[in-house]
């Protein structure tokens, strides 16, 4: 055995905090790397030592096997851990950390490499007596065999990236007429994602669930499993809750489920942490392989809710060449876990990315509740990375207790100067489907615009002007509201994202009287500290928080935050030309323009593509229109609200 001194995370993020967390209970030392990016980063500023490895894209630092190793050696580390994501499931770090004898905290390479691909990792469980869903992962990447496949396996089919996870690279295609285009956009993504684009196709079980086995091995021989973890609710094939355990596994499917798990780690020599993931059919009760993760998983929380384990820790054990400090006999589970990852991302404009400063930042604490997170306030989120910046885990005696702490510490949380889902995760905790345990893996795509619900609109005219107006009162800059003949109304914009609205608003004593977008209100503002709103609107007295940063005012209202970028007390300049252009919603890459100088153009048809925190994301036309010019090319990066397709004035069209 070899006692582990000095570890280095080759990641960054809430993943990269939580191994330095575990490390430093042990006394282990902690050694940080980051890009140009990620300078002053929270994992930056937890780890006892940070390296600088290159520049913001993933491909240029945190894909770079060899300036991880640099940096361990640099920094003298004996073991590298990799967290997820990244090069988490390369097996040529694994290797090179043999060769340059440092510590690999994660599986043995061969044991990557047969469960990474998973092409390779199916026929390899089929081998083994592991069920597999019906599919094709053959050689053949041609797109008539890819059809002809699809054929035999019937529709609707999943297809696949072969060399990576998290979603990308998969889609699902429920006709052959949608089979080329969707080959095509799942390769360009797996290609850029993970430098393969090689596919495979699986049939697409309808109403499935997606339940996945957390399982431990160790260099002696031992493999036990802790359990099942419920990942069922998903969008575009990224999970969005978590549960342990699954409420549709009873004690037979999760022995069974358990030992063909185990079955799929011997078959491999499996050491350390790994999640084998199963599709389960509720309706005939049986359950496939779909793939192993070979390493820990996002949702591993809720797996150490329930079991009392620290899995980083045991990853510790097991790299210095400790046995398993317990048997398979000696797994229980406890009461109930659920856990909701916080994006920075906007559900009303089709889960836009959000990137910008953290304004201000808290989370909440209490029994049963933790929250993960890499980032506070002061940080910067950017287009560089998956947009995930924490998660909300709770714990209870029941699924409905747990339930009930997550929708709590969700709306506790605050977070203001970007956007994020929490209002869409607390209708999705709430919603009675979900509360019944009886959401597959397609519920969240099938009934979307109910969950979602609006953002800020003008509805929510009442918050909106008592916090905007009530924010500067106290500050003397709405005097010009006021004449001698008393109190006046004045002009004011709020813009939101790329919506503007106007009104105007007028300030008597303790009432604000406001009209905007066609609508009226009164309330009647009870204090304002500068953070803390309490007003009283059609006799119900409401509490809200408010920010002012700069001429941006951010507030949370129930389970809602809005960002008003610029908050202006003057006349409009005239009508805005955002139905004219089309602008980037974040910093990206174009990676296509559809569309050129004269082309006709309808609402709604996709005339752009950018690619940020590693997603496509298909702009559209705002209305009908002629194209007056695209002043961006394929490949060109650009800034957020960057001009990507302007469209001919309306009186041409």
């Amino acid at each position: 055995m070899t006692a582990i001194h000095k570890v280095l995370v080759a990641n960054r993020g809430e993943i990269a905090c939580r191994v330095m967390r575990s490390a430093k209970a042990r006394g282990v030392k902690t050694v940080a790397v980051y890009s140009d990016a990620d300078a002053n980063a929270l994992h930056v500023r937890c780890a006892d030592e940070a390296v600088h490895i290159g520049g913001a894209a993933p491909s240029e630092s945190y894909l770079k096997v060899d300036a991880v190793i640099g940096a361990a050696k640099q920094t003298g580390a004996d073991a590298i851990h990799p967290g997820y994501g990244f090069l988490s499931e390369r097996a040529d770090l694994a290797k090179a950390c043999v060769d340059a004898g440092i510590i690999f905290m994660g599986p043995p390479a061969p044991a990557i490499a047969a469960m990474g691909d998973k092409s390779i990792a199916k026929r390899r469980m089929i081998d083994a007596g592991v069920p597999c869903v019906p599919g094709y992962q053959g050689d053949d990447q041609s797109d008539d065999t890819f059809v002809a496949e699809a054929d035999r396996i019937g529709f609707p089919v999943m297809v696949k990236a072969s060399a990576g996870g998290g979603g990308r690279g998969m889609r699902i295609v429920h006709g052959k007429n949608e089979l080329p285009a969707a080959l095509l956009s799942a390769r360009n993504e797996a290609q850029s994602a993970f430098g393969d684009g090689r596919l495979l196709l699986e049939r697409a079980v309808i109403g499935a669930r997606h339940v996945e086995i957390q399982i431990f091995g160790d260099a002696h021989g031992n493999v036990i499993h802790l359990g099942e973890r419920d990942c069922s609710l998903q969008r575009r094939n990224q999970k969005v809750i978590e549960e342990a355990p699954s409420p549709v596994i009873n004690e037979e499917t999760r022995a069974a489920m358990g030992a063909a798990a185990i079955k799929a780690g011997a078959a491999v020599d499996y050491v350390g942490a790994g999640t084998v993931e199963f599709l389960y059919d509720p309706m005939r009760a049986e359950f496939y392989f779909l793939e192993m993760n070979t390493r820990l998983q996002v949702e591993h929380p809720v797996t150490e809710m329930v079991t009392g384990l620290d899995l980083v820790a045991l990853q510790f054990d097991v790299a210095e060449g400790k046995k398993l400090p317990l048997a398979q006999k000696d797994v229980a589970l406890s009461g109930w876990a659920m856990e909701a990852r916080l994006y920075a991302e906007d559900p009303a404009n089709q889960f836009m990315p959000q990137t910008g400063d953290i304004a201000f930042l808290d989370f909440p604490a209490g029994a049963g509740l933790r929250v993960d997170a890499g980032i506070e306030t002061g940080d910067q989120v950017t287009a560089h990375y998956d947009p995930m910046i924490a998660k909300v885990i709770a714990h209870g005696a029941t699924r409905d207790e747990a339930r009930a702490r997550l929708i709590a510490g969700l709306r506790e949380s605050i977070l203001f100067g970007v956007g994020t889902n929490a209002a869409f995760l607390i209708r999705l905790l709430e919603d009675e489907t979900f509360a019944k345990g009886d959401a597959d893996t397609r519920y969240i795509e099938d009934n979307l615009d109910a969950i979602c619900g609006e953002g800020w609109t003008p509805g929510a005219l009442d918050i909106a002007i008592a916090a905007a107006v009530s924010i500067d009162a106290p500050q003397g800059g709405l005097l010009t509201g006021w004449n001698s003949r008393g109190a006046q109304f004045f002009p004011l914009k709020l813009h939101c994202g790329d919506e503007l609205t106007e009104g105007a608003a007028k300030i008597d004593g303790r009432i604000i009287t406001g009209r905007l977008a066609e609508k009226s209100c009164s309330i009647e503002v009870i204090s304002h500290d500068g953070t803390h709103l309490v007003f009283r609107s059609a006799g119900r007295q409401q509490t809200a928080i408010a920010l002012r940063r700069g001429t941006a005012i951010n507030i949370k209202h129930n389970d809602v935050h809005f960002t008003f970028d610029d908050v202006t007390y003057a006349p409009s300049s005239g009508a805005g030309g955002a139905t004219d252009s089309v602008v980037a919603p974040m910093a990206g890459l174009v990676t296509s323009v559809a569309v050129r100088p004269g082309d006709k153009v309808a609402k709604g048809q996709i005339v752009t593509t950018i690619e940020a925190m590693k997603m496509e994301h298909q702009l559209k036309a705002p209305r009908d229109g002629i194209v007056a010019e695209t002043p961006v090319r394929e490949g060109d990066q650009i800034a957020i609200r960057a001009k990507l397709i302007v469209l001919e004035t309306e009186d041409k069209t």
